[in-house]
């Protein structure tokens, strides 16, 4: 078993060594478009399923409270939490709907969806990016493997942070890394570096 445990710590770190090469420009754009976002009063509302649903809270949560310095509040909101409203609305309507019609009812032109989904093809987040554009918000999209469907509706406004793996766990895992990424920018940006 050791030898597994080996296993995913090496897989792990050669899928981040092959993201630190292709990645650091787009968690750049992402984190300015956030920047951007934040500085003209906007929010920024984060959904995903499953662990994806983790990251979006764990990324708000890091805004909301604080990341690696005392600061200032920052507005954001994971659409993963409210049980009600998610159980009402797959209940009444669809679970394909269950962030859409949060972010009709709660996104502002101007405001940023951060989209998470490894496949890039979970059916409610792709909504998530449909109803985003239709409230002229801007979509930091986290995917994996072949981007999916979410990859074919992103704007020429948009950011795709793709991670160029096609497990499930690296992909998070380096999800996680870019959540830390855009987190850190957006401190740097607004509050200087330390």
């Amino acid at each position: 078993m050791q030898n597994r445990i080996i296993g995913h710590f090496g897989a792990s770190i050669e899928t981040k060594t092959l993201a630190a090469e292709q990645l650091p420009p787009y968690i750049e754009r992402g984190g300015q478009v956030m920047v951007n976002a934040l500085l003209s009063g906007g929010k920024i509302l984060s959904c995903g399923n499953g662990g994806s649903a983790g990251d979006a809270q764990h990324f708000s949560s890091e805004l909301l409270n604080r990341f690696e310095r005392e600061r200032p509040s920052l507005p954001a909101v994971a659409l993963t939490t409210d049980a009600s409203t998610i159980t009402s609305i797959a209940n009444d309507y669809s679970y394909n709907e269950v962030f859409s019609k949060q972010i009709l009812a709660l996104g502002n032109p101007g405001d940023v969806l951060l989209a998470i989904s490894t496949s890039g093809n979970s059916a409610n987040v792709i909504q998530a990016i449909q109803a985003a554009h239709e409230r002229d918000m801007t979509v930091v999209a986290l995917s994996g493997k072949d981007g999916g469907h979410m990859g074919s509706l992103l704007t020429a406004d948009d950011v795709e942070i793709r991670v160029p793996s096609n497990v499930t766990a690296r992909i998070q895992e380096v999800h996680l890394l870019a959540i830390h990424c855009l987190c850190d920018m957006i401190d740097c940006s607004l509050f200087g570096e330390e």
